[in-house]
């Protein structure tokens, strides 16, 4: 059996295959299913698993683009602001930065020219917000 903890085998089995059911994530982690079941109970319920969800490939997603936004906020509009971006329907995920900029927003919409309506009309008009810099992704490599 494996060094890793069994939270840290069940966990590295989701990151693979976010669908894999308690039978496959149980034989790939060396558990039992009733096993499985009780740390993924705890783990949601502790925060610590927050969703399931699909990768996807931009260069394969007709009609969307998708682009990963650095957003600069003044520290005293933090949380407004924050919470304001965080309630933009075309957000897709939004995660405070240590890097570059302050906060990186997943941003989803049908286009580069919508993205930038996005960032223009709403993002940029929230109070507290000074910039916001798209990339916008072409191909998952990995």
């Amino acid at each position: 059996m494996s060094a890793d903890s069994t939270e840290d085998r069940i966990l590295a089995v989701l990151e693979e295959d976010a669908q894999a059911s308690y039978a496959d994530i149980a034989n790939r982690a060396e558990v039992s299913k009733p096993t499985v079941r009780k740390y993924i109970d705890k783990l949601e319920r502790d925060g610590v698993i927050t969703g399931y969800s699909a990768d996807i490939d931009p260069k394969k997603l007709s009609g969307r683009s998708i682009a990963l936004v650095g957003i600069e906020v003044e520290s005293g509009r933090y949380v407004e602001a924050t919470r304001a971006i965080g309630d933009l329907d075309e957000i897709e995920t939004l995660y405070s930065s240590s890097g570059d900029h302050m906060l990186m927003a997943e941003l989803r919409a049908e286009d580069g020219n919508a993205v930038g309506t996005v960032i223009a009309d709403d993002i940029l008009s929230i109070e507290g917000v000074t910039a916001a810099h798209p990339s916008f992704l072409q191909e998952r490599l990995k």
